[in-house]
């Protein structure tokens, strides 16, 4: 491996949704494509709403999407680390207690808007002397800790937003700890990037302002920041913002509905580039197309309509390999290759390969439009043994003793064996369903 590692680094405080999976593709796509390492890091030190349930889930979904990790790390491990970084910070004078109250700080953001000025923290906290911290320790108010930024320009080559600027003077100096002592995201996500080596930190473009921050804490920690990479957040069809809360677009949702892992690798990986969709089999399939120039900076929209239409084209070149354990876990062993050869290019999920297999191997209660048609059909069925060529000897048989062709040849039959209008070839199917069904199910009878 080379010197590149990145990293996804989620919080398990609900359910991943395809915006968080664009993430975590595009950060394993870089990694695999440069020989990098690709880490997994839990952020949960919000110990309110994380669970270990939905850690768990996590690993899951990536596991699904076949998105393996080189190493992983838990924040709520690490919080030894972030208590040496706070005090390095206060030593060198970078950390200053404040004592307001949040109902104190929402009044000073509300008076300096209705003045028309930025909501930017004036550094009271910063200003106090011993004497008006002890009256506030008096009180027992416990203080938050604020990162003194220096005001001074901030700037940085983004990988998919190119040069980014900010002034240091019109940005608030960031909490990095709370009144009880726990990091914030700020504090935490950066001492686990130079510690763990992190070189290339791909995100959503929301992290933009934070990045901005957290380019001066690394320095301050005596670390060079790593190369950021900041993209547009995906929406809805309709413009709709996801939330992991809100369930929008979950992997565990898409997954329940028989949505192809592939399907929804294939589609994110080119999803906010000018290039077209390729599908695949595994995600490794994509490296070669993967160029990180290539995302640019306008919202991209996540169509399920799209997405439907890759899984289908997915599930047509599937090979048996791939799907065998699964149908087999549903069906058991006799769902056979030849029967997903005839089937997959009808699917659209692959919970219809169950509703053939079914067809092809159980009961069903056959449509008889013509009993006399189909009574004709059945004394004409070929003997045993049957392979491809059975049906159209059949077919052919049947149109010479009744006169029929066409729809009204076809038809009648295709309802009579599989119940349906529509579907596979039937020369792949007839086989498949066997003369004792067939015949059944010509006579009218459950078969």
């Amino acid at each position: 491996m080379n010197d590149m590692k990145v990293r996804f680094a989620p919080s398990p405080t609900g359910a991943l949704h395809v915006g968080n999976a664009r993430v975590a593709l595009l950060n394993w796509l870089w990694a695999r494509q440069q020989d990098g390492t690709f880490l997994l890091r839990l952020d949960d030190t919000d110990q309110d709403r994380s669970t270990q349930a939905f850690a768990d889930d996590i690993e899951a979904d990536l596991k699904w999407l076949e998105l393996d990790w080189d190493e992983f790390a838990r924040q709520s491990d690490r919080l030894d680390r972030y208590s040496q970084a706070i005090e390095r910070l206060k030593t060198s004078e970078r950390l200053y207690a404040c004592y307001e109250t949040p109902e104190e700080l929402d009044l000073k953001r509300k008076l300096q808007l209705k003045s028309g000025r930025p909501p930017i923290y004036d550094r009271e906290g910063l200003a106090l002397s011993a004497v008006q911290q002890k009256a506030y320790e008096d009180e027992c108010r416990r203080p938050h800790w604020r990162f003194r930024l220096d005001h001074a320009p901030i700037g940085w080559e983004d990988a998919v937003r190119g040069t980014q600027h900010f002034e240091g003077d019109k940005l608030s100096d960031p909490v990095l700890l709370r009144e009880d002592g726990r990091p914030l995201y700020t504090l935490s996500s950066v001492v686990d990037d130079l510690e763990l080596g992190i070189t290339h930190v791909l995100r959503g473009e929301d992290h933009v302002a934070n990045t901005a921050v957290q380019i001066q804490l690394f320095k301050a920690l005596g670390g060079v920041a790593p190369t950021f990479a900041h993209l547009p957040l995906l929406t809805g069809a309709q413009g709709q913002g996801l939330s992991k809360r809100l369930g929008s677009l979950s992997l565990a949702q898409l997954r329940q509905d028989g949505l192809e892992a592939m399907a929804l690798n294939a589609y994110l990986a080119r999803l906010g580039t000018p290039d077209p969709v390729e599908s695949g089999q595994t995600p490794s399939d994509l490296i070669p197309g993967f160029d990180i120039s290539r995302y640019g900076r306008a919202t991209p929209r996540f169509d399920p309509d799209e997405l439907q239409t890759l899984n289908s084209r997915i599930l047509h070149e599937m090979p048996f390999s791939r799907i065998a354990e699964w149908v087999q876990q549903q069906t058991g062993p006799d769902f056979t290759e030849d029967l997903w050869l005839a089937i997959r290019g009808n699917l659209e999920t692959r919970k219809d390969a169950l509703t053939w297999y079914r067809i092809c191997q159980d009961e069903i209660s056959p449509v008889v439009e013509d009993a006399a048609f189909l009574e004709t059909a059945r004394e004409l069925l070929p003997p045993l043994p049957w392979d491809l060529s059975t049906w159209s000897i059949w077919t052919q048989a049947v149109k010479e003793k009744t006169g029929r062709k066409g729809k009204a040849l076809f038809m009648p039959l295709r309802l009579a064996l599989t119940g349906l209008s529509s579907g596979p070839e039937l020369k792949h199917l007839l086989p498949l369903i066997g003369y004792e069904r067939a015949a059944k199910r010509l006579a009218g009878q459950t078969a």
